[in-house]
């Protein structure tokens, strides 16, 4: 796909993964609507960027923007749903837990309510995470939650072909989502990354890239790629 002169609706938009990759396809020419619960909130945002408010939580509002936004090409969900539950299994908040799977309906209210304005020849990708496939201590909840999303992914791919839908898989990145700050936050990035074979985290701009290429390669569907630093083979 040549992205120049396309449209695409990007949930999360504003932050972090989601607004990497709002710069890099503007940069490339398309037309990007970029949408979070807390637009206002966003900064660094291109001027020429159209913003939208949304819950992604909230099935009728999500079906009317995206309504509101047809037709387009290019359909992205980097939104995490909410909060999600961090430690042992054994002593987790239950609530916690369930709660967690907002991203899953998320997304799974994304592509529900979306896949019908993209266009046939179209690109849907979703963001996970590598903890999916390899869980690390204290990361029952997230894994879970990302199996459950790459799982859909593929059960869907063949109903809608032939737009396609796949999923990215980044690894540690650096982003918002993290509050410390100063040396607190190299500390904790350091500890995160250290037995990675690339020991650092990666930027919002080098996940970016692999939701580039899952849009832009055609023959690439009911995927994941992984940007991970190489968490998957240490």
């Amino acid at each position: 796909m040549n992205v120049n002169g396309k449209k695409a609706v990007i949930f999360g938009g504003t932050s972090g993964i989601g607004l990497a990759t709002t710069k890099q396809l503007k940069e490339l020419g398309a037309d990007v609507i970029a949408i979070s619960r807390n637009p206002e909130k966003g900064t660094d945002i291109p001027d020429s960027v159209t913003l939208k408010k949304c819950d992604v939580l909230n099935r009728d509002h999500v079906q009317t923007v995206l309504e509101e936004c047809a037709p387009y090409d290019i359909l992205i969900s980097a939104a995490t749903g909410g909060a999600r539950a961090v430690g042992p299994f054994l002593e987790m908040d239950m609530d916690g837990y369930q709660g967690s799977f907002d991203k899953l309906w998320g997304y799974a209210n994304v592509i529900r309510y979306g896949t019908n304005f993209l266009s046939n020849d179209g690109a849907i990708v979703l963001v996970s995470g590598t903890p999916a496939r390899k869980t690390k201590p204290g990361q029952v909840a997230i894994g879970s939650v990302g199996g459950a999303v790459e799982t859909l992914v593929r059960a869907v791919a063949p109903e809608i072909a032939p737009k396609r839908i796949n999923i990215l898989a980044p690894g540690t990145i650096d982003t918002p989502m993290v509050a410390f700050k100063g040396a607190q936050r190299d500390t904790y990035y350091t500890k995160a990354t250290a037995d990675n074979i690339i020991p650092r985290a990666g930027t919002p701009e080098e996940a970016a890239q692999g939701i580039l290429f899952l849009i832009q390669n055609d023959f690439v569907t009911g995927t994941t790629v992984d940007v991970d630093g190489g968490w998957l083979l240490s």
